[in-house]
């Protein structure tokens, strides 16, 4: 009997969630046949089988999270003589495990700890605060045993599905729709409560006038088309962002709290927030720095197809140093977009309208518009966040200023 576990996928994937079964109990399969489809980082992978037989038994429920090596499924070897189930027995209790939270939680563990002996940063120990996790009970997967924010809000997670087995929910028959939290909804709820529970968030928001970028991708619009390239406002942005970024590098960081350092990065791959019938799923421009407003375009569109269709890579989703969002198209004045954990800043660009405003003491119709950056106060400012989107502004109402720029 063969018994397949979750492989190692790559690109530092711990788990996955098991999306849906593409075989069932009984089915004969054959080697590189299709087993399993599993999300990581809101990317469908498909797992082949690795070997031929028949499958006796799925070992994981569709929805359920599981761990890189843990079991899936077995299968009966062709030629192997089938494994008879013998008489079910009382199960013999095993060792919870408090960051699984499992359909029928378990109590949470009692303090086995000293305070002085928990291994936290600062930022860590808040969070349990604001929490309320008892850090003594808390079991650390950081280096040397130390607590990290992710083991910290798992166990706030657990904490919360504990408390939640004494509620009991009731109202009229037929109001009432239960739909599972489940693919890429859940990664995105749990991605947005690490960053919400991690970052101290704060928003600013500028006017800026876009009726130079406006005809200039009119201008540019009708070439590019000709060459099948859809021209959005969106890569003029992109364009822009990159040498705001080299001048003010802090916004194109992260921060490594267990070292308690700024990683300040020189090289500047940008996630673009798409909206799918799925949820929001953040594919990247590797390399923005190096590519043409047109080659920018072709890429933006090709993964926004991709994402709609599902058929994102692994490699395409991750790895981002800062992250735009698009709301304009939707409509809305302006919002405060949540950062991109673990970046430190995010951009939220929003509709272009024609505004009667005040230029050269003469009132005016002009394109304009608002940006609003969120950003982490614990890496920067509020007067280097304003000087940052003041660098974009300059851009994006004198775009002539991007000729200038070089690699």
């Amino acid at each position: 009997m063969y018994e397949f576990r979750l492989p190692d996928i790559g690109e530092g994937v711990a788990e996955g969630e098991v999306v849906k079964w593409l075989v069932k109990e009984g089915d004969t399969v054959k080697e590189n046949q299709p087993l399993v489809e599993i999300m990581t980082d809101k990317v469908n992978v498909e797992i082949p089988s690795p070997r031929q037989g028949t499958i006796q038994k799925l070992m994981a429920k569709e929805g359920e999270v599981v761990k890189v090596g843990q079991a899936l499924l077995s299968i009966e070897e062709k030629g192997e003589q089938p494994i008879v189930s013998a008489p079910e027995k009382t199960p013999v209790a095993t060792k919870p495990n408090p960051y699984t939270l499992a359909k029928t939680p378990t109590p949470l563990p009692q303090a086995s700890r000293k305070p002085e002996d928990i291994l936290a940063t600062p930022a860590t120990r808040k969070l349990a605060r604001d929490l309320g996790v008892d850090l003594t009970v808390v079991q650390g997967t950081g280096r040397g045993g130390r607590i990290t924010d992710d083991d910290v809000q798992r166990f706030s997670q657990l904490g919360r599905a504990v408390a939640a087995v004494a509620v009991t929910t009731s109202g009229p028959r037929g109001v009432e729709e239960r739909v599972p939290l489940r693919g890429i909804r859940r990664k995105v709820a749990e991605h947005m409560l690490k960053s919400k529970n991690a970052v101290a968030q704060v928003t600013h928001v500028d006017e800026i006038d876009m009726t130079e970028i406006v005809h200039l991708r009119e201008r540019a619009k009708t070439s590019a088309e000709k060459r099948g390239v859809k021209l959005t406002y969106l890569p003029f942005v992109v364009k822009a962002l990159i040498p705001a970024l080299k001048q003010y590098p802090y916004l194109n960081s992260s921060l490594d709290e267990e070292r308690e350092e700024i990683v300040l990065k020189k090289y500047y791959n940008i996630g673009i927030a798409t909206d799918t019938e799925s949820g929001l799923v953040v594919p990247v421009i590797k390399d923005a720095e190096h590519k043409s407003i047109t080659q920018l375009a072709t890429e933006i569109a090709t993964l926004s197809e991709k994402a709609h269709a599902g058929q994102l890579a692994l490699n395409e989703v991750q790895g981002s140093t800062f992250t735009i969002t698009n709301i304009g198209a939707i409509g809305g004045v302006f919002a405060t977009p949540i950062i991109n954990y673990p970046e430190v800043a995010i951009l939220g660009l929003h509709k272009i309208t024609k505004r009667p405003v005040v230029k050269d003491n003469q009132i005016t119709i002009r394109d304009m518009t608002y940006l609003s950056l969120s950003f982490d106060h614990r890496v920067l400012d509020g007067a280097m966040a304003a000087r940052f989107v003041n660098a974009i502004k300059q851009y994006l109402e004198d775009p002539k200023l991007l000729l200038l720029e070089t690699d």
